[in-house]
């Protein structure tokens, strides 16, 4: 088209393109169990999609919207990083849409789904859309504002962290134990350990050990319970303390993800147990937490960048252990039923993953920051 192209910067829109890429392929291949040949099935069968007559309203807009978010990061991620108007969009239309084909062709493979050119043609189609949504949004300058705000308001080298902190909500959605306590996975990563070891003669003594590892029979105790609710909000807000000066704009920060994490907790009560309930999560332990959490993030704001990091890795560990001792409760368990069996199935990937695994890559994000990049104060 003649256009210059833009000048090359490190967006925060290729990790996340990267994240809901991932998150999209394991939605679409859930429960990964199962898997063999087709019967009777050729190769050549198998690359050729039907065109499923049946239409299910659910099925056809999850299709169209499930894709509509990657076109636009992919968009966005490849104008920012120099590419022109149309290389941008081909780029930003072609690879979800081979995303698409090459998971509905690996459905073949799994037992109960069924691969459909129906499906994939409204991937791709809302992956185009999104493409065009991002050009619109560089038309409407929009990014450049965003460029402009980010320039004024964090740090070189921060797209990881802003990364990490727009996915931080989303892992809120998937109901937890104690309200804002992610990082529960150690349950679920010693039951897949367990299964893999059993029957293999080597491994038996860890596998004695896993298999004997108590389960917590208990409930925590409300001054635990309000520890991993204060560190659940004080780590995302620490780690956004990194990437922006000492100042005002920590304060508000601050504020802001209390407030973002009031409206998570909120919807994610709603969407699990009725919205006669969305206040359930805030418990006598729960409200008194945030306070804390609101006001210890004030009083740090002051402090550097690089001893925030340090913080933050200590507030982040102090977290994922307390996680760790957290029961399951009936109601946490029914939730995750439904998530497991409902509709939520082709989305719960999406959630589940971030809130078990955002801690640790926030931690990991934060080692490589205090071994890279030494506070200049900025």
């Amino acid at each position: 088209m003649g256009e210059v192209a833009p000048a090359r910067h490190r967006s925060s829109a290729t990790p996340l393109a990267l994240v809901y890429a991932a998150l999209v392929l394991y939605a679409s291949l859930f429960p990964f169990t199962g898997w063999r040949w087709p019967p009777g099935q050729g190769l050549d069968a198998l690359l050729r999609l039907a065109w499923w007559p049946w239409v299910v309203p659910f099925d056809t807009w999850s299709n169209l919207l499930g894709y509509l978010p990657l076109g636009a990061l992919l968009l966005i991620a490849a104008r920012r990083s120099g590419l022109a108007t149309l290389p941008a969009l081909l780029l930003a239309v072609v690879l979800p849409a081979l995303l698409s084909y090459g998971t509905e062709v690996a459905q073949n493979f799994l037992p109960g789904r069924h691969p459909s050119l129906k499906d994939w043609a409204l991937n791709s189609a809302g992956a185009a859309c999104g493409a065009l949504l991002g050009m619109a949004l560089h038309w409407l300058r929009v990014i450049d504002g965003w460029h402009a705000l980010r320039e004024r308001w964090f740090v070189r080298h921060s797209a990881g962290a802003l990364a990490l902190l727009a996915l931080w909500p989303l892992g809120l959605l998937f109901p937890a134990p104690v309200p804002l306590g992610l990082g529960q996975v150690g349950a679920r990563l010693r039951e897949a350990l367990t299964d893999l070891l059993h029957d293999v003669p080597w491994a038996d003594a860890a596998y004695q050990l896993l298999a004997a590892a108590p389960e917590p029979s208990q409930r925590l105790w409300p001054l635990a319970e309000a520890g991993v609710t204060t560190l659940g909000l004080l780590g995302p807000v620490l780690l956004a303390y990194t990437v922006v000066a000492p100042g005002w704009r920590r304060v508000v920060l601050a504020l802001g993800a209390t407030g973002l994490a009031v409206l998570a907790m909120t919807l994610s009560t709603l969407l699990n147990f009725g919205p006669q309930h969305a206040g359930a999560w805030m418990t006598p332990a729960a409200l008194p937490a945030l306070g804390a959490a609101t006001g210890l993030a004030v009083l740090l704001a002051p402090l550097g960048r690089r001893l925030v990091a340090g913080l933050a890795l200590m507030v982040l560990t102090g977290l994922v252990m307390l996680v760790a001792e957290a029961p399951a409760d009936p109601y946490f368990a029914l939730s995750l039923q439904a998530w497991e069996q409902g509709r939520f199935v082709r989305f719960h990937g999406l959630a589940q993953w971030i809130g078990w695994l955002w801690p640790y890559a926030a931690m990991l994000w934060l080692l490589t920051r205090l071994g890279a990049h030494p506070d200049t104060g900025r």
